[in-house]
């Protein structure tokens, strides 16, 4: 053990020196990763740690409120913690959250959905300026990790000032408990997110223009894997002619290529970054917008998962689908997604289908379109496994924070 914890500090140490040492290339990557359009425009600092936004006042004269960081890396994780942050200041008004993400597509989608009491930062690189520049501005009190990466300078120099870091979602850290706490998987929570007016006039919208169409969807496609979905499609519509499939890719740039090809194919196709409407010809329609994917479960009965029909793919989570009542289906490669099928399974064995690659899931797509009970099951499914996994999870996880943060500043829980 007093090897391991030797072998830890020597690690740590070198990583320090070389982050120390990598900072001016690091300004220089934040630089052209900004004029690729990789980085906000204008917020870009904060990445080393440098705010856009005042600290706000203390409540009293001497006193100072207590702040609690989440931060999330990716779009997905950022979303999870949602949930958790409305019941936080539903619980806790008093309480200061501070709110980083580190992609851009995060940001942009996330910035409109936070409650507007909450400051929302591009968190910083783990760097030892950037992070020691953030924690020395905003003072946060307790840490909440949203993801399973590995941020050694977040974590080490929190804990050198006395922050609580609590893990939400963390795997690859072997640490002792009085640092890191573990707590429920957040991701269950996303479905419970709130369908803003827009977005309900955007489903309606869609709806009228589908026009009770038999529909399918594919969604988080990976490049290369939009050759599955459009070869399962072609074969599809000789036995469903007026088949719809909404193809979402990962990545929005990839959407105006594959329309570009698909319209090459003479294939009829409508894309909707460039608002095309959706007529009773088109057999395909390409999502290639942001933030948008909870939204069109609403409108599909089937949702493909994409990230996982390829080798080197690992999975997308499957529980948003299951939660707006879709039936749904997987590749084979979904890494560490395989506990959550794994949960939503057990629970029942008809809530995800996960198949073996493009002719499984081609015949379970002829099943599902062809056969409206199986369909209906298969929805049904989906939803109450999603129903038993969800419950309670924010309150859980909430208990856990209220237990290690709040009675540490004021002995009372609440």
């Amino acid at each position: 053990m007093i090897m391991n914890t030797m072998a830890s500090r020597v690690a740590y140490g070198l990583y320090r020196a070389a982050g120390r040492a990598a900072e001016p290339a690091l300004h220089l990557l934040l630089r052209w990763r900004r004029l690729r359009g990789l980085e906000h425009p204008t917020r870009w600092p904060e990445r080393f740690g440098r705010p856009s936004s005042p600290r706000p006042l203390p409540p009293a004269p001497g006193g100072r409120p207590c702040v609690l960081w989440f931060h999330a890396v990716s779009l997905g994780e950022g979303l999870a913690s949602i949930p958790l942050i409305k019941h936080c200041l539903r619980h806790r008004p008093d309480f200061l959250v501070l709110m980083t993400t580190t992609t851009l597509s995060a940001f942009e989608v996330i910035k409109d959905q936070l409650p507007s009491c909450v400051i929302y930062q591009l968190a910083p690189l783990d760097s030892p300026m950037a992070m020691e520049n953030f924690l020395s501005y905003w003072k946060p009190d307790a840490v909440l990790l949203m993801e399973s990466e590995l941020w050694p300078n977040l974590i080490i120099s929190a804990a050198e000032r006395g922050n609580t870091v609590q893990a939400v979602r963390f795997q690859l850290l072997h640490a002792s408990p009085s640092i890191i706490h573990f707590a429920g998987d957040l991701k269950y929570a996303v479905g419970d997110l709130d369908v803003s007016e827009k977005d309900a006039r955007k489903i309606n919208n869609l709806q009228l223009q589908m026009n009770n169409r038999p529909i399918w969807m594919a969604a988080s496609v990976h490049k290369g894997e939009e050759e599955v979905m459009l070869w399962a499609h072609d074969e599809l519509i000789k036995i469903f002619p007026t088949l719809l499939m909404i193809l979402v890719t990962r990545h929005p740039q990839d959407g105006q290529k594959i329309a570009s090809e698909l319209k090459k194919q003479r294939v009829n196709v409508s894309l909707r970054s460039r608002s095309e409407v959706i007529f009773p010809s088109t057999s395909v329609y390409v999502v290639d917008t942001l933030g948008e994917l909870r939204m069109l479960y609403r409108v599909t009965p089937i949702a493909v998962i994409g990230g996982s029909f390829l080798p080197g793919l690992a999975g997308h989570n499957v529980s948003e689908a299951a939660a707006m009542g879709c039936a749904v289906l997987t590749g084979p490669h979904v890494g560490h997604f395989s506990h959550m099928l794994g949960e939503m399974r057990k629970s029942n064995v008809l809530s995800v289908s996960q198949v073996a690659g493009k002719i499984e899931l081609l015949e379970t797509l002829k099943l599902l379109l062809g056969d409206a009970k199986a369909l209906e099951d298969r929805q049904k499914a989906a939803k109450q496994a999603f129903s038993i996994m969800s419950n309670g999870v924010v309150g859980r996880v909430w208990n856990l924070v209220n237990t290690i943060v709040l009675e540490k500043f004021d002995g009372v829980a609440y």
